[in-house]
């Protein structure tokens, strides 16, 4: 193989020669910010249009569900424990963070293990992990679950917003005013659900599909799969990231998840209710569901004014064009989740902003 320089050349000028306009979906946040580190918007030809998707879990998760969390957390007696990412998400009127400068016990982890054992360390309290997330952290989330019921611990529960990505991206290709050619398909995702549900997706709606990883070489590579596959006029589910992807993708995190976790319906930001696109706890794990245990009722969506995000993540608009993007809404002051999260769409436009279309080519 030539030096990684010339070879990315080469499939630089591979992509350019097609001259038709074309919108490739990235449907993982990592990939939306590692396209804006790398600065690829900057030489991709302006006829090649990259959408973000709905691939945040932070950004996904709905008002109202962001509200439920919070006033669960400001309970007494309630320990939160929660991704960092989640601690700066508004609410429709407060967020975890503003909670727990005024006194309520909302503790930072790095995996659900941690909530475990503050569980074990708290006897007298209710611990609740906040679960958010794709098919990429549940099966931890069902691991601990599964120990926690070994243990036989009566203080530990999940409050399960977890989602599963392909019925969100069928909802996406079934919008009738969305045009998209092709998908990079999130490559930690499809390290646990292989190749099958993009094959589902490409046999019903006939858009290929690509697993794709991080590197740049790896999305130009990506984008190259997608793009000869439109020319050819041809629809296949690939894998592009085969060094960490298997078609048949991680059995055993698949059982865990499958054992732990049932489908049910979940509601997105910015496109709504989507059936069994959710994860919640079949019944003989039922007492470790935090919304049986302590209640919960939905909470009414109350979208932000002015914030974009949901059309963000739906490849509807970009975030410059939101009206608060950069001016009211930037990363010391964030007004959507979109924002916050270190895989949002508008984090990495922020800071990594692409070229004007004046300044392209």
């Amino acid at each position: 193989m030539s030096s990684q320089p010339e070879y990315l050349n080469r499939l630089l000028g591979e992509i350019v020669k097609e001259d038709r306009e074309m919108a490739l979906m990235e449907v993982c946040g990592t990939h939306t910010m590692a396209i804006a580190k790398s600065g690829l918007r900057n030489l991709l030809p302006p006829n090649l249009k990259l959408l973000s998707g709905p691939g945040c879990p932070v950004c996904v998760t709905a008002q109202g569900d962001i509200d439920a969390v919070i006033e669960l957390a400001v309970k007494p007696g309630i320990i939160m424990v929660t991704f960092g990412d989640m601690m700066r998400v508004p609410g429709t009127t407060s967020s975890l963070q503003e909670a727990r400068s005024q006194g309520a016990d909302i503790r930072v982890a790095y995996s659900p293990l941690d909530a475990l054992a503050i569980a074990q360390r708290n006897p007298d309290k209710e611990v609740v992990f906040l679960g958010i997330g794709f098919e990429t952290t549940a099966p931890a989330v069902a691991i601990c679950a599964d120990q926690a019921r070994n243990l036989g611990l009566k203080n530990f529960s999940v409050f399960s917003l977890h989602k599963v990505v392909p019925p969100a991206l069928e909802v996406i290709f079934s919008m009738p005013d969305m045009k998209i050619d092709g998908l990079i398909c999130p490559g930690h995702v499809s390290v646990v659900i292989g190749l099958e549900p993009y094959e589902k997706l490409v046999e019903k709606y006939h858009r290929p599909c690509v697993v794709t990883g991080f590197e740049t070489q790896d999305i130009l590579e990506g984008v190259y799969m997608l793009i000869r596959q439109i020319r050819q006029g041809e629809a296949r589910a690939e894998i592009q990231y085969t060094r960490v992807v298997k078609s048949g993708g991680n059995p055993a995190a698949q059982k865990i998840l499958e054992e732990v976790f049932e489908p049910s319906d979940a509601r997105w930001r910015g496109i709504g209710n989507i059936p069994n696109s959710g994860l919640a706890f079949r019944p003989e794990y039922g007492i470790f569901d935090a919304r049986k245990r302590f209640d919960i009722m939905d909470r009414e969506d109350i979208p932000i004014k002015g914030c974009a995000c949901g059309e963000v993540l739906t490849g509807k608009i970009t975030p410059q064009d939101c009206a608060l993007f950069g001016r009211a809404c930037t990363p010391l002051k964030p007004i959507g989740p979109c924002m916050v999260s270190h895989e949002g769409a508008c984090a990495a436009y922020y800071r990594y902003p692409p070229p004007s279309p004046s300044k392209k080519g």
